[in-house]
């Protein structure tokens, strides 16, 4: 190798190791920023679960007596909690990607049974003069609108830093110190409805009910 090589070789290794430790600044300050929006999504998500209980207690006392709506959506709501509460496995004490994934679909499940509970309403006309179902249930529309709000900032810092990381010189800093793509919070199109429940089923069930 001779001298003019061995210089280009050093040029190309002095850019490199520049433009890595650049672009390692650069992605750690846009990833903070996904890591901040992430968990304000994750106190909205604590907020609206803390909120089931107490609507189920409010339909309770209502008279409702519709068992298997609420098993559902508890064991919905148990999921998203033990998904949200798994210690993290990313680096600095971080919830991985893969994590944040299985956070996601947990609460796509848990929000399409939200719609259960809150459809009850239909079948269950005391409810609508219920002062403390009521109280409860603005109170989770208004959680509801928060969540929608901090998803929407999260996905904006998600599709800065991995636009960002994707490009080039940026992505050499990527592949050598680590930082790995972040999943945006999508919500299924189920999620956003509310389901329909059968009125016939809810009067056998209460017959059952009442017969014991």
């Amino acid at each position: 190798m001779n001298k003019k090589q061995i210089l280009l070789l050093g040029a190309v290794v002095f850019i490199a190791a520049t433009a890595s430790g650049c672009g390692y600044n650069t992605l750690q300050t846009k990833q903070q920023n996904v890591k901040a929006k992430w968990a304000n999504i994750e106190a909205q998500l604590q907020r609206r679960a803390d909120l089931i209980p107490n609507l189920f207690e409010a339909a309770k006392a209502a008279g409702v007596q519709e068992q298997e709506v609420f098993g559902q959506i508890a064991q919905a709501r148990s999921q998203l909690l033990n998904a949200t509460h798994e210690p993290p496995q990313g680096e600095n004490g971080d919830k991985s990607p893969e994590q944040k994934e299985k956070i996601i679909a947990a609460n796509n499940s848990f929000g399409g049974t939200i719609g259960r509970l809150l459809s009850l309403v239909e079948n269950y006309p005391q409810l609508r003069s219920s002062e403390s179902f009521q109280k409860f249930q603005d109170s989770l529309e208004g959680t509801e609108n928060r969540i929608a709000v901090a998803r929407q900032d999260y996905n904006t810092a998600v599709q800065d830093y991995n636009t960002a990381r994707g490009q080039f010189p940026m992505v050499i800093a990527a592949k050598i110190y680590g930082f790995k793509e972040e999943p945006y919070f999508q919500a299924e199109d189920r999620a956003r409805q509310a389901p329909t429940i059968n009125s016939e089923s809810l009067r056998r069930n209460q017959g059952n009910s009442n017969s014991r």
